[in-house]
């Protein structure tokens, strides 16, 4: 059975860290894994606590009248050289809850005003890159109103808002980069007509 016998912390940063764990195969062999984590030590790796707290929130804003459009960023990356489209996203703060974070994030990233709904279980969080990282990320659905602005980044990001509607939405998974969770919210969001969250109502 495969397992883990001892974990090494490589960094200390503020934002990501670098592990390397001793893993045990089912064939009984052992070899070092290398992964990242949001976690600042080791007693807080998810391996360890065996507890799926979030590390960030995703936000699939609605917005317009019509509840036509969906709230996007086009953000340049780092890892990537090169812009990417995305849902606004961040981190959860240390006794924040995720409701409270979306409503922070999307104000922060885009101006707007976020009112979350009511999502269920949809909203609890969900492990992202398992290959790689134990981060999970839960994402907090809602409607958006006010005008975009990006006078309330950081001077670390460089963000675009992007009001898309279903036509630029095909658009984008077309020709553009796009994060993984985005791509199958927005394909999601192509195929559902009317209100795009109508399908969190019982």
């Amino acid at each position: 059975m495969s397992e883990i016998r001892n974990i090494q912390q490589k960094t200390h940063n503020r934002f990501l860290n670098y592990y390397e764990l001793e893993a045990v195969h089912r064939d009984g062999s052992v070899s070092p894994y290398y992964m990242t984590s949001r976690a600042k030590d080791v007693s807080r790796l998810k391996a360890v606590t065996h507890e799926n707290r979030p590390d960030g929130v995703i936000l699939y804003g609605v917005y317009g009248e019509q509840k036509d459009k969906v709230v996007l960023i086009r953000q340049y990356r780092y890892p990537l050289g090169d812009y990417v489209y995305e849902f606004p996203a961040g981190l959860v703060e240390e006794g924040e809850e995720m409701g409270a974070a979306g409503v922070r994030e999307m104000y922060e990233e885009t101006g707007l005003v976020f009112t979350p709904v009511d999502a269920g279980s949809y909203s609890r969080p969900f492990f992202t890159t398992v290959g790689m990282t134990d981060e999970s990320c839960g994402m907090v659905f809602g409607y958006c109103s006010g005008e975009p602005t990006s006078a309330h980044e950081e001077a670390s990001e460089e963000i675009q808002v992007i009001l898309a509607d279903r036509e630029e939405a095909k658009r984008i998974l077309r020709e553009e980069n796009v994060a993984i969770m985005c791509a199958y919210m927005l394909m999601h969001f192509i195929a559902s007509p009317g209100d795009p969250l109508q399908f969190l109502n019982p």
